[in-house]
């Protein structure tokens, strides 16, 4: 389980609890286009990511298909209001590609989050590092130019401009597709 043991590194957790922590998950696959969850559904779960590629998206005021998010390799599939208040969610969780992946219900969750300390620490430092990442996305998308935003994604996250299709990158980065195009051969000039 390399990928749990990546997603879970913390300095306060002992390798016995995290084998009590990694046991907790079950391995599960998605096959390319499977949910893992739909609007309106209370998610009950999170997903470490294994193998493969998710996309989160929603339908904007128009219907549009607006990606929210992609979610790789070793990094976690979660909808945080809707699993920890138990709300219907308002987002789409996809697997861009055949997706194995490890979960761990909520019920598992709160008993390994007030039982292990480190474990605690953990959630606290994952869930600080997350805000971080989505208020640098925020700003991103009102500073910079979708040039700078798309090299950015290039430099940080290259694994998705080879998984994903360029309609979903586009969504993404709040460009047209058309846009996109222009940008990718700007830059391979």
């Amino acid at each position: 389980m390399p990928v749990l043991q990546l997603i879970y590194q913390h300095p306060l957790l002992t390798p016995s609890q995290l084998e009590t922590i990694f046991e907790a998950h079950t391995l599960v696959d998605f096959k390319k286009g499977d949910y893992l969850l739909k609007k309106g559904q209370v998610s009950n779960s999170y997903f470490c990511i294994g193998e493969g590629m998710v996309r989160s998206y929603v339908h904007d005021f128009n219907g549009n298909d607006i990606t929210t998010g992609f979610i790789e390799k070793n990094e976690i599939a979660i909808d945080v209001i809707s699993l920890f208040h138990q709300v219907p969610t308002v987002e789409y969780f996809q697997a861009l590609t055949d997706c194995t992946c490890y979960v761990i219900d909520l019920d598992k969750f709160q008993v390994l989050y007030h039982s292990i300390k480190g474990f605690n620490e953990w959630g606290r430092a994952w869930m600080s590092k997350s805000l971080f990442q989505l208020k640098q996305r925020t700003i991103s998308m009102i500073t910079d130019s979708a040039s700078e935003r798309y090299k950015s994604l290039q430099e940080q996250h290259p694994r998705i401009l080879q998984q994903a299709p360029l309609k979903f990158i586009a969504s993404y980065l709040g460009i047209t597709d058309t846009s996109l195009s222009r940008i990718r051969k700007e830059l391979t000039r």
